[in-house]
């Protein structure tokens, strides 16, 4: 959700920041722009729509400049419009660009205007400019400082002024933030993703942080405000995977990706034996062994991701576990069970209501493990321990490759707590080959049945609703299944447990409502085609993703495409799949936008 770039050079910045901008267009916006120290001035060119409204006015009027900042907003605080767009400046001096929400802006406006500051904009952001304004007395640093020290809320900042015109100062809290690092010259980015054309070298600007930066070199502040040393990172992660790789769309190449992924996850965590505990870290084992429960914490996708893993950890391991939703957890008087571990699950590791859910614990918990995508992230470093899943960037909004490969993670650790409390060394052998096949018979689904599943997405493309219904561990991937059909292509779509149809659902059935069934073979099998008798008796349509074991019956209301078998322990890493596929070719025949959906972002930092 909205995005930053900035950059100091010896040379132009104009098309750095641009290209910046459209690396970051997977996060959501609704308006681009930016602003570069020129011959004329601190110059800024703005636009609603996407950063290519923005190239085509700069196109006709460029800004040539060494130093400047760069955004895309994602509107919280007034309508998506010019006057409302970043860049914000105060009297043609400071300019800013800001994500985040400033909680106290209307009480610093009302300041500010009694002061004799004009606002152009609706926009809490405009606040920080003006405030900047009204502390700088020629140090640019000391004036954001200043101003940081009355803000409350949540800001990753690019600030620039005329009167320093070869510098941009950043602060974060809260919200996302990194210092690319490059030879005579330093860029400021919401993530790395924005900078990877420019350097693969980094800095973290860690919570409660400000930078400077110049063409010549950097200086970072601690919380405090002293001088701290800079750690400068390599980028883990090759540049193309921000291409399209010859698919039409981001979406379809991170479908195609799952197979290599989901290796690369596993690779290095588990033999032909069983797991390696070891690879979290000395004094895991130890950890694991006191821990008695599990409070799981996490939003939209990888809540789902979560749900499923509560089936796994109490099937395995017996160990009770609980899945909250983030934005529920962090407001809710929790009463922790006893010698719990706190586990979050985010795919960027800067989710909001994630970070504040884990910064609000308190000391009842035992420890913090995070299931995260991207290392380096605020999640990742705020926490005791870390399983890292190796999904690689994920461009389009619809979350496909990070999620499965949340769930392959997640099945690590449900092995591993069960080596620990239900040890059964033959069984976690056959478990583990299990999961070690996956990879391979993803890519075999994806290759052998795409075609299938395309056909059948054309039942879709003229309906309004849709239910989605699993039984066990693919309950949660119905879910999922139904979160993406709505995202992408804006057909209302609801999951059910399969035993609640008699319960409420049954009343939404006719020949209009299409339903998607997940059938592997498994213990509630029979019990789910009871299930789906009952929607056939409504006149209810069938849409029926079966293992090949499965019998379905002869009916021209059953759409089925079976599939080849896999274990039934494993199988909602694996069902997830042809519901990604199913969702994207709806998607295509409706002619929405697939990778960026209507409303939504990529990555929430904000609440």
């Amino acid at each position: 959700m909205c995005g930053i770039v900035a950059a100091t050079a010896q040379r132009g910045v104009q098309d750095i920041l641009v290209e910046g901008l459209r690396r970051l267009e997977y996060r959501g916006y609704d308006s681009a722009g930016v602003a570069v120290h020129t011959a004329d001035g601190l110059v800024r060119t703005r636009a609603t729509g996407k950063v290519a409204q923005l190239e085509e006015k700069l196109a006709s009027a460029p800004l040539s400049g060494n130093v400047g900042i760069a955004h895309t907003r994602w509107a919280t605080h007034g309508v998506p419009n010019e006057a409302n767009a970043h860049p914000h400046f105060s009297r043609e001096t400071i300019g800013v660009v800001h994500n985040g929400i400033i909680e106290n802006h209307a009480d610093i406006r009302e300041r500010l205007v009694a002061q004799g500051y004009t606002f152009s904009s609706d926009t809490d952001t405009e606040v920080i400019a003006h405030l900047v304004h009204s502390l700088y007395q020629g140090a640019l640093i000391d004036a954001v400082q200043a101003a940081l020290s009355e803000l409350r809320g949540a800001y990753a900042l690019a600030v620039t002024c005329v009167d320093e015109p070869e510098i941009v100062v950043g602060a974060r809290k809260g919200s996302p933030l990194v210092v690319g690092v490059g030879i005579g010259e330093h860029f400021l980015g919401s993530d790395q993703l924005a900078l990877l054309h420019v350097t693969d070298q980094f800095v973290f600007v860690e919570e409660g942080e400000t930078v400077q930066l110049s063409a010549a070199g950097m200086v970072v502040y601690d919380p405090a405000g002293n001088l701290r040393d800079i750690d400068v990172v390599r980028y883990a992660h090759g540049s193309d995977a921000t291409d399209k790789a010859g698919y039409r769309h981001y979406m379809l190449k991170e479908i195609h990706e799952q197979p290599r992924v989901l290796a690369a996850t596993l690779e290095g965590r588990v033999t032909e034996a069983g797991v390696l505990p070891e690879i979290l870290g000395p004094g895991t084992l130890d950890l694991l062994t006191q821990i008695e429960s599990i409070q799981i914490v996490a939003c939209g996708t990888s809540y789902h991701a979560g749900l499923v893993a509560r089936y796994w950890i109490e099937a395995l391991a017996g160990l009770p576990c609980q899945v909250e939703i983030a934005s529920e957890f962090r407001y809710r008087s929790v009463a922790p069970v006893k010698n719990s571990l706190f586990l979050s699950i985010s795919q960027s590791g800067e989710t909001a209501d994630t970070l504040a859910a884990l910064r609000n614990l308190g000391s009842d918990y035992l420890g913090k493990l995070a299931v995260c995508n991207v290392p380096g992230s605020s999640l990742t470093r705020e926490s005791d321990l870390v399983l890292m899943t190796q999904a690689g960037p994920e461009i389009g909004v619809a979350s496909t490759k990070a999620f499965t490969t949340q769930l392959i993670a997640l099945s690590w650790l449900a092995l591993t707590l069960k080596r620990i409390h239900r040890p059964d060394a033959a069984a976690e052998a056959e478990l583990v080959n299990g999961l070690r096949a996956l990879p391979a018979q993803v890519d075999e689904l994806i290759k052998g049945y795409a075609g299938a599943i395309e056909k059948m997405a054309e039942a879709f493309a003229d309906r309004h609703h849709a239910l989605f219904l699993g039984r066990g561990a693919n309950f949660p991937v119905a879910m999922e299944g139904a979160l993406k059909l709505k995202e992408i292509s804006y057909i209302h779509a609801e999951a059910y447990a399969a035993g609640e149809l008699k319960h409420g659902p049954l009343a939404l059935v006719d020949e209009e409502m299409p339903v998607v069934v997940v059938a592997p073979n498994d213990d509630m099998v029979e019990k789910l085609l009871s299930n789906l008798e009952e929607v056939k008796a409504r006149g209810g349509r069938l849409y029926v993703f079966a293992d090949e074991t499965v019998t379905l019956p002869e009916d021209p209301a059953i759409t089925a495409i079976h599939l080849p078998a896999v274990p039934a322990q494993w199988s909602a890493i694996y069902y997830t799949v042809p519901l990604q596929l199913l969702s994207y070719y709806v998607a295509l025949l409706k002619g929405t936008d697939v990778d960026q959906p209507r409303n939504l972002a990529k990555s929430v930092t904000v609440e």
